[in-house]
């Protein structure tokens, strides 16, 4: 990890707030509405399902302790399977490998919780996300929710 970056888990107040932050620029960024997703009662709700001893919530900050970046973790209703959600990488944080640092400590917070596959959704826009994805072993898998969005791609990487 780059020394300028922490990654922490999200639990306090000023953390939640941190994290409502990066996921309403997450969404900014799609330019796309999540209401299918119920994002605002995501937000409203933080941690939500996110939230331990099934979930888990990491925050990336710059040695100011500013916000940079984000992702999330909930489990699925299939046993054993988990989901990554919202990863994001604020403007000031990109360039240093911070998606990837990001990717895999929420890896890692999964096998700690003993799930045995780990799934997520990407847009054919998130050119970047899709390519590091593959490159931490995700391949594509059958959607596993209904999502008006075309073009969503699912993966799935076993733990």
């Amino acid at each position: 990890m780059s020394v300028d970056i922490t990654i922490q888990l999200v639990r306090s107040k000023a953390d939640l707030e941190d994290t409502k932050g990066l996921f309403i620029a997450y969404a900014e960024s799609l330019g796309i509405d999540l209401s299918f997703q119920d994002f605002h009662t995501e937000l409203d709700t933080l941690p939500g399902k996110y939230a331990a001893p099934n979930g888990e919530l990491l925050i990336a900050r710059d040695v100011d302790g500013a916000p940079i970046g984000s992702v999330a973790l909930r489990p699925l209703h299939q046993p054993g399977c988990c989901e990554m959600k919202r990863l994001y990488v604020a403007p000031a944080g990109r360039g240093r490998g911070l998606g990837r640092m990001l990717a895999t400590a929420i890896i890692e917070a999964a096998i700690k919780l003993t799930y045995r596959e780990i799934k997520l959704d990407t847009l054919p826009s998130m050119t970047a996300a899709r390519a590091l994805y593959e490159q931490l072993g995700f391949r594509p898998t059958d959607p596993y929710y209904h999502t008006p969005l075309t073009g969503t791609r699912f993966l799935a990487r076993k733990l």
